[in-house]
């Protein structure tokens, strides 16, 4: 048998496992995922509930999120980490300190911009010095949002219901993310940032959600960066063991599920509500971002052999873990055996008498229809099922146009991987903080004459020379509750695929 065709065979051999275990994982999660129900809320009242808001060079976000958070929970504690921001943070921060809710906690050089994990260590110290003696740890709740939050105003009595936190052994639970940018009018960014801005909302209330239901039912539901909720007695049941509750990995949201687990404690999805955040809308912030991610899971590996040995974790939750530490070093992996099949195959049809019309007759016709259902239809499919459990006044061709961009979207991840490994290689594992549009945009501050901020910039607060509590911010429009869709006609408006921003 020639050379070229027992390569061929070799690199078709593996990239066909690959694909057979990816598409086994995508089925598993979408089946579990359309068959997951919603739970009912419950009294919001018997907790005391507190938000850690980690700021570094924030200012062009935070107002509008206090705002926000102190109009929608107004009993809630919002603890506002100043993290060494040089762009005027602190001075926002300093506005809201007349009122009671708000503290502040400042970092400074050289001991500030060590990370997100570092900062949120700083809150919990402060927290933990607030809390009266008498205070009933198990009921009091510490949530982490990032500075560019809407959270759900109904958030907390969905989180009080009976398979959230007033289920005693739940010890965190994570909340669905949104992108802001859906819910506000069109503006002045351009057709591929919207679309960039859809797919990412699709993305996190469709595969990741869909991972999260996988997750439930193996009980290891992973923690996010933005709308974890966690019970004042197991973060300080985890710094009196470690020190302090997070940890250095870039991805300390998902080190923090880990060692919830390792103690024993019990992580839940829940998506009867949200939290809603500023999406990405170039590349290369997201390239950072998704590297930021890809880095962490790799760093997380360092536990995989405290998991295996743990009797507190459920075999199916280990596999499961084992299978997310794993997932970029198979990108890695399949990468390069992708590349070399496709190298192989044009060689291969290059070489074959009579040109790509002989292979094409001779059974090259069966090559397009396999990679469309193994390399396509995975990442496609969540186009429909974002339509039917999220979106539903999309168009079916909206969907499905969603769902080959996801595919292409999907490339983003592989080249982040690569990235990632190679700050691994180099030693390299600085928190990088993602920049976002307004602080990027030199018009992202309207004057004191325009109440509203420029469509394009973002949440804005407009400080020179304003009274405080004169921030003008523009809001969401009022979701569903937690327990309604809207159905029926809604259906047949049609919507481009594109999010509006």
């Amino acid at each position: 048998m020639p050379i070229e065709i027992q390569s061929l065979a070799v690199l078709n051999t593996a990239a066909f496992l690959l694909c057979v275990y990816f598409c086994a994982y995508v089925l598993s999660i979408l089946v579990l995922h359309l068959r997951t129900g919603r739970s009912g809320g419950g009294d919001h009242r018997s907790y005391d509930w507190h938000i850690v808001i980690p700021c570094r060079n924030e200012a062009s976000v935070i107002a509008g999120t206090l705002h926000r958070l102190l109009r929608d929970l107004p009993d809630v504690t919002v603890w506002c980490v100043d993290d060494g921001s040089d762009d005027g943070t602190d001075a926002v921060l300093r506005s809201f300190t007349a009122d009671p809710r708000v503290r502040v906690v400042t970092r400074r050089l050289p001991d500030a911009v060590q990370g997100k994990g570092a900062a949120l260590n700083a809150a919990w110290e402060a927290i933990a010095r607030h809390l009266p003696a008498d205070a009933v740890l198990e009921r009091t709740i510490v949530g982490v949002l990032d500075a560019d939050s809407y959270l759900d105003p109904r958030c907390r009595s969905a989180l009080a219901g009976p398979r959230y936190f007033g289920a005693a052994e739940v010890a965190a639970v994570q909340v669905e993310v949104r992108m802001m940018q859906c819910f506000r009018p069109a503006g002045e960014s351009g057709r591929w940032a919207r679309l960039l801005v859809r797919l990412q909302d699709m993305e996190f209330r469709a595969p990741i959600a869909a991972m999260q239901s996988l997750r439930r039912y193996t009980a290891s539901v992973a923690m996010g960066g933005n709308g974890q909720f966690t019970r004042v007695s197991l973060l300080r049941q985890l710094a009196t063991e470690h020190g302090t509750p997070w940890h250095g990995a870039l991805l300390e949201d998902f080190e923090l599920g880990l060692h919830i687990l390792l103690q024993g404690g019990r992580t839940e999805y829940c998506a009867e509500t949200w939290v809603a955040q500023e999406a990405l809308t170039r590349i290369r912030p997201l390239i950072r971002q998704r590297t930021r991610w890809a880095q962490g899971s790799m760093q997380c590996g360092r536990y995989l052999a405290a998991v295996l040995h743990s009797r507190r974790i459920s075999n199916s939750a280990t596999l499961e873990i084992a299978h997310f530490l794993a997932a970029p070093w198979f990108q890695l992996l399949g990468t390069p055996i992708y590349l070399g099949c496709l190298v192989v195959l044009g060689w291969y049809v290059a070489r074959t008498p009579g040109g790509i019309t002989a292979w094409w007759a001779g059974g090259g016709w069966g090559v397009p229809p396999l990679i469309a259902v193994f390399g396509i239809l995975p990442f496609a499919v969540w186009g429909l099922v974002y339509r039917n459990k999220s979106e539903p006044h999309l168009s079916v061709a909206a969907a499905l146009g969603l769902g080959v961009s996801h595919w292409l979207y999907s490339y983003v991840q592989s080249a982040a991987v690569w990235i990632a490994f190679a700050r691994m290689l180099t030693s390299r594992s600085e928190w990088q903080k993602t920049a976002r549009d307004a602080d990027l945009t030199p018009s992202s501050r309207a004057s004191d004459s325009d109440p509203s901020p420029p469509p394009s910039a973002g949440i804005v607060a407009q400080l020179g020379g304003r009274p405080r509590g004169t921030v003008s911010v523009p809001q969401p429009p009022a979701q569903p509750t937690p327990t309604h869709r809207p159905d029926g006609p809604v259906r047949n408006r049609k919507r481009d695929l594109a999010c509006t921003k």
